[in-house]
């Protein structure tokens, strides 16, 4: 097609084409007769692509006679934009325009027109030309569904790729994306920090739809502050309204204080109390609209809508007089739910109780404080000498006065008046029982915090006197001790187990988890064993602690349990007299495993296990790890094929090492025969040096054997005939006794 390109021909009819084509592809079928089921096929195809070239093609151009194409033709080379069009698009153009205008205006050119009688210009072949077109077209076509299908973004076609459109489809876009992102960088010292931009910010300042307080710490630090805002309001309203504290001179220090106090309470109550979650029926609720209807139907609401009362508007009428904001003091749930909270995540939540509890105690001093300096005021301040005389500091001296009046240390002076008698006697009342209540939430603190160590104590006051009254030797009891203080030093309690025991199973399996699961995973044993049966497996593991020099195992014994070393070392014994340290196992190390697998039990135990310092060992028997794999088919089935490998591999050393008995542990093992030397003794052929050694050793054994049946034969006799003489010499002496005895009667 594309040598007709470069050809001047003579326009034909696209008939008289395809019939000389026809002809020669004939001719090329006739020389080639090997190929003619090929060529057939390719006829087939040229003529269906002939047909279609006919229809994408105008009708006029297949139907015109040689002349109107030629006229055609000639006008397309005669035009002068072909030359001068500098855009490649529309230079193309005029090549399928020029006969859509024929076929528009036939009339007007005829066969004698002028441009007919112009020199005839070279002329592309039509068959190319149309071919051309119509491949332009599909392109064309083609790159405009792309274009369509990159704008949209779909992904339909399989040459579509994502990861390049979408970038360069808005190339600008991306770039004024990264301008931005570069401008919130600055420079520290030698390091780019990237600034956060104020909307990055404020999306991380946004609050949760709702809030978990009992896991967010978020929540408890927010707590920490409304605490801080409601014991500011509790110890200094009492002490601005009766000491002199407030004057004109402060008293915007006083406001600004109230102010953010006021703030925090409000914020609280609008925004972070409705979003706390509450459990109704089990399940927990985080729906908004359920929290706000929950809170606002709560006493704690109420509580902080009274708390937040602006009678503060009464300073405009009556003065700057702190009693005012005395419903500040009705926020008190917040600060217990503060305590709480903090007491449940503190490792020694005892020493904060401890000093809550002095907290109250000065808290109830202070209030006191301020109550006699109010009586004073109410007397005349000097007038008595139970009142106060006005001079030093006034808080410290009215504080000094309340805690020696509460605690009843005693040396006070006596009341004059019946008010200052009331006042005290109110005042030692009110002494006894608000510090009797303090002594005894205090000693109820310390009772709590000893518990475990008074528990102890017990426990070992009592295993101490069982072993006094059994007479049990000192050097066991002193092995006993020994076992109580490291178990206490080591873990704050006798045993895990009933701990463990109250609280739920879930809880259980998470601890266990955690704490003794990346041991039994390393275990070989176990691997490729169900996951949930060594989740099983680990609530049933017990813990034991073995003291210096405890035999865990001895050898000889059935093995029953299997070993998992926690804390500590164990040492494997062995040798002639089973003090040959063989191996050290440390922690994490598995031993007695086999005893767990062995059918029919009568697995006994090969060595002695001795404990090398304090060991912490994990145990399972054979009789729960049974019960476990019941449920375990296929677990069951990974283990007893593990463990018919492990009893082979056992057998195997235990014949090439057979036990030696009596006196043969005097003497070292035989050593083994080298490997040429038995090559040797090993070699084929009949003058083989095995073969003469055989016949040499026979024939030795032979003649030994023969002088030693001679020798016995020849000593046989002799040896008889002592025997005998023996013999009669004891008969005769027998005789003679009697003879003599019955003579002697």
């Amino acid at each position: 097609m594309f040598k007709s390109l470069t050809k001047v021909n003579k326009v034909k009819p696209i008939g008289e084409n395809n019939e000389n084509e026809q002809s020669s592809h004939q001719n090329e079928q006739d020389s080639h007769p090997s190929n003619q089921s090929q060529q057939t096929t390719a006829q087939e195809q040229n003529k269906g692509e002939e047909k279609s070239l006919k229809t994408n093609s105008t009708p006029v151009m297949s139907e015109e006679p040689h002349t109107n194409i030629q006229d055609k033709l000639s006008k397309k080379n005669s035009s002068g934009d072909l030359t001068t069009n500098p855009d490649p698009q529309t230079a193309a153009e005029p090549t399928g325009t020029v006969p859509e205008q024929k076929e528009m205006d036939p009339e007007k050119e005829g066969p004698n027109s002028p441009q007919n009688k112009s020199p005839a210009a070279p002329v592309i072949n039509e068959y190319a030309d149309a071919q051309l077109h119509n491949l332009v077209k599909r392109m064309r076509q083609r790159t405009a569904l792309y274009k369509k299908k990159l704008v949209e973004g779909d992904l339909s076609s399989p040459e579509a790729s994502p990861q390049t459109a979408k970038p360069t489809a808005v190339p600008p876009v991306k770039e004024s994306d990264d301008k931005p992102t570069e401008e919130h960088y600055y420079r520290l010292l030698c390091f780019k920090v990237k600034k956060m931009p104020l909307t990055e910010y404020l999306k991380r300042l946004k609050l949760p739809s709702s809030i978990d307080s009992y896991t967010d710490r978020l929540y408890l630090l927010w707590l920490l502050i409304v605490s801080l805002a409601y014991n500011w309001n509790c110890w200094f309203i009492p002490l601005r309204l009766v000491f002199p504290y407030q004057t004109p001179d402060n008293i915007h220090y006083w406001l600004i204080v109230d102010i953010i106090c006021d703030i925090i309470y409000l914020y609280d109550m609008l925004f972070i109390q409705p979003r706390l979650q509450f459990i109704r029926g089990g399940d927990i609720i985080v729906d908004p609209n359920e929290l706000r209807k929950n809170y606002r139907t709560s006493t704690k609401f109420q509580l902080d809508v009274a708390s937040i009362i602006p009678f503060d508007v009464c300073y405009l009428f009556f003065g700057f007089n702190p009693i005012f904001r005395a419903n500040r003091m009705l926020k008190y749930t917040s600060f217990f739910e503060f305590n709480h909270h903090l007491e449940s995540i503190m490792d020694k939540a005892y020493i904060y109780r401890v000093i809550r509890t002095t907290g109250y105690l000065l808290f109830i001093l202070h209030i006191n404080a301020c109550v006699y300096y109010w009586a004073s005021n109410y007397e005349g301040i000097g007038t008595t000498r139970w009142v106060y005389d006005g001079e030093g500091n006034k808080y410290l001296r009215c504080y000094y006065w309340a805690v020696r009046t509460l605690i009843t240390i005693g040396g006070l002076p006596e009341p004059q008046t019946l008010f200052e008698i009331v006042f005290q006697l109110l005042n030692f009342f009110s002494g006894v029982f608000v510090f009797s209540s303090l002594i005894g939430q205090m000693r109820d603190v310390i009772g709590a915090a000893t518990a475990n160590q008074n528990y102890f104590r017990a426990c070992m006051d009592d295993t101490i006197a069982y072993m006094n009254n059994y007479s049990i030797p000192k050097l066991v009891q002193k092995r006993v001790r020994t076992w109580y203080e490291y178990t206490w030093d080591s873990q704050r309690m006798l045993d895990e187990s009933d701990l463990l025991k109250t609280l739920p199973t879930t809880v259980q399996l998470a601890l266990a988890i955690d704490v003794n699961f990346s041991i039994i995973s390393k275990v070989d044993l176990f691997k490729g064993c169900d996951t949930q049966m060594i989740y099983d497996m680990l609530l049933r593991l017990k813990s034991i602690l073995y003291l210096p020099g405890d035999f865990v195992c001895k050898k000889g014994e059935i093995g029953k349990e299997m070993y998992i070393i926690k804390h500590g070392e164990v040492q494997v014994l062995g040798g002639p007299d089973g003090t040959k340290v063989l191996v050290t196992l440390k922690a994490g190390s598995v031993f007695g495993e086999i005893s767990l697998l062995a059918a029919g039990g009568g697995n006994r135990r090969t060595a002695n296990v001795v404990a090398h310092g304090f060991a912490n060992l994990l145990t399972l028997d054979k009789k729960t790890l049974q019960e476990i794999l019941v449920h375990y088919p296929d677990s069951e089935r990974i283990l007893m094929k593990k463990a018919r490998v492990l009893l082979k591999q056992k057998a195997k050393t235990a014949e090439a090492t057979p036990p030696r008995k009596d006196l043969a542990f005097l003497f070292p093992p035989k050593e083994e025969t080298p490997k040429l030397f038995k090559t040797l003794l090993g070699g084929k052929g009949k003058a083989s040096l095995a073969r003469l050694l055989k016949l040499k050793q026979e024939q030795a054994a032979q003649k030994r054997e023969n002088s030693e049946n001679h020798s016995n034969i020849s000593m046989l006799f002799p040896s008889i005939q002592r025997e005998l003489e023996h013999l009669r010499q004891l008969w005769l002496q027998t005789i003679r006794r009697r003879v003599s005895f019955l003579f002697s009667y």
